[in-house]
């Protein structure tokens, strides 16, 4: 059978850098859309198990964990890397040197079960 697919939004308000807190209870994050407009950063996400406490997600290695972004994109993610990730925030830019959008950004967020 197909998986279940749900979509979640996770909005960017203008100006800012970290959007609004995203249910993943639903599936595991899947897939990011881009929007059509997107100030030239990387993506890296912050995820949590109570959707009050967010931690910024790294690898195993100690990397923060960045996605490659790019406007009018369909990104590609991994399943498993968002085990145990019941909520998601996603920063434009690293955790370091976020960088502020230039308008309000809507991120679709692709969640399968």
């Amino acid at each position: 059978t197909a998986p279940q697919v749900t979509i979640g939004t996770a909005t960017i308000a203008n100006a800012a850098s970290l959007s609004d807190v995203v249910d993943c209870t639903a599936g595991r994050l899947a897939r990011i859309d881009m929007p059509n407009a997107w100030t030239a950063a990387a993506i890296t996400i912050q995820v949590s198990e109570d959707g009050t406490q967010f931690f910024d997600l790294y690898t195993a290695a100690g990397v923060e964990y960045s996605i490659t972004a790019a406007a009018n994109h369909a990104i590609i993610l991994p399943p498993d890397d968002f085990k145990g990730a019941r909520y998601v925030k996603v920063r434009s830019g690293p955790a370091g040197a976020a960088v502020a959008q230039g308008g309000v950004r809507i991120l679709k967020l692709v969640l399968v079960a």
